[in-house]
């Protein structure tokens, strides 16, 4: 009763909350495009594709609809359950899995051009693939890293790591009492708390995963006994909650806890380097993530594209994600945003992230396996809010063990109702 009551709100919400642009009104044969209304230049890039794609292929015109990115999930989930889904959607990558196996979506594996997959970032097919299928792609990846101040680095005798040779986790802790130890306010680290949600599980992760845990143990059925309540989990977000209640994290609350110099190190994105940049030029390194035990990792993973089951020309919604797939297309997008260009031969044509470019390093964790995904489960959307209401009460000082065991009871409950999420009522099966 109140999944339908929420649901029903949601569509309203959809009605209310949607803007058509460019759009051949009447065309018979228009694709229906749904994507997020991310920042104002993503927006207007993304018009500007639309419109440039409909110049060329007047037949089957892209008739595009953008939707409020936080209220983004809850509709689209609100219009696949009354079957009003589009041709072609964009969603955050994550969510994908719940979609297939809700029956949602078609494979793309026959639609597009094998020369254009094999272009893609391994990430972006990672991203994308589940069961033996191709399901989505992404026109951008992620990059996630540790942002420092050189000259402050320098100033404690700190070692500059790479990817190759990263920190330690004894050498990082070493590192945070030198910078503590000489800063007037004792705070060294920014975890960008001020984010909160969907960042505690894409930054957090990877530092979880480099101690040998996990959010679930990634087996044909997926469970978080054992690995979100964990030991190697358990240690690393006690090693957190010490860094927060030791005072060596900035709360950032006003996102400039680096750019002001209140630290000298900070967990960030690349839609960090611009703002980063412009305060600190030269003495800007982006740095690997430190190795808790088995490497460093890194988070991935983004908004992409998907075909959905409504879909009655498959081949021409391909042909529009095909065009935005276009190394020009790519660079425009990404230039927009920041992003990680989805393929090799835009990479190659980026000033920032080709090879000698000051977010190499982004593409380096991409291509080489440092990344890895978030689960690749229909439980996502459970395992990540379980996730983040975990950290919310572990930061605050709650009991880290206690907290990880409820959190992974919550999960496998989830999973436990949903029969394991067997294939069977999938829209492969179906066909």
């Amino acid at each position: 009763m109140y999944i339908l009551i929420a649901l029903t709100f949601a569509a309203l919400l959809f009605i209310s909350g949607c803007t058509d642009t460019d759009n051949p009104e009447g065309h018979i044969n228009a694709l229906a495009v749904w994507a997020h209304a991310g920042q104002e230049r993503e927006r207007n890039t993304l018009k500007s594709q639309v419109a440039r794609y409909n110049k060329n292929h007047p037949q089957h015109p892209v008739r595009l609809t953008l939707i409020p990115e936080g209220s983004y999930n809850a509709q689209v989930q609100a219009a696949a359950v009354a079957g009003n889904l589009p041709d072609l959607l964009e969603f955050d990558g994550p969510f994908l899995y719940a979609y297939i196996w809700q029956g949602r979506l078609q494979p793309l594996d026959n639609l597009l051009p094998e020369t254009l997959i094999d272009d893609l970032l391994p990430s972006i097919l990672q991203q994308g693939s589940y069961r033996d299928h191709l399901w989505s792609v992404g026109i951008f990846d992620s990059g996630l890293g540790l942002y420092a101040d050189r000259s402050r680095l320098v100033a404690v005798g700190a070692r500059i790591p790479t990817l190759e040779n990263p920190w330690r986790q004894d050498e990082f802790n070493n590192i945070l009492q030198r910078l503590v130890n000489t800063d007037p306010d004792g705070q060294a680290l920014d975890l960008k708390l001020n984010y909160g949600g969907e960042w505690y599980t894409y930054a957090l992760s990877p530092l979880i995963q480099s101690a040998g845990g996990d959010l679930v143990s990634r087996g044909e059925v997926y469970s978080a006994q054992g690995s979100l309540n964990g030991p190697e989990t358990a240690d690393v977000l006690h090693t957190i909650q010490r860094w927060i209640e030791a005072g060596w994290v900035d709360p950032n609350i006003d996102d400039a806890a680096f750019t002001s110099g209140r630290v000298a190190m900070a967990m960030g994105g690349h839609w960090n380097y611009a703002r980063y940049h412009e305060h600190l030029g030269e003495d800007l390194l982006l740095l690997p993530l430190p190795d808790f035990a088995y490497g460093s990792k890194t988070g991935q993973g983004s908004w992409s594209w998907s075909i959905t089951s409504n879909c009655d020309n498959p081949k021409a919604a391909a042909r529009f994600l095909a065009f935005l797939l276009q190394p020009e297309e790519v660079l425009a997008m990404t230039d927009a945003n920041g992003a990680v260009p989805a393929t090799r031969s835009a990479i190659g044509q980026s000033l920032r992230y080709r090879t000698g470019g000051a977010l190499q390093l982004f593409v380096d964790q991409l291509k080489a396996g440092y990344a890895i995904p978030r689960p690749r489960t229909p439980a996502y959307p459970v395992i990540t809010a379980e996730f983040q209401r975990a950290f919310e009460r572990i930061r605050s000082g709650s009991d880290v063990q206690a907290v990880l065991d409820e959190a992974a009871r919550s999960i496998d409950l989830e999973i436990e109702d949903n029969k394991g999420y067997p294939w069977l009522f999938t829209a492969v099966e179906r066909q």
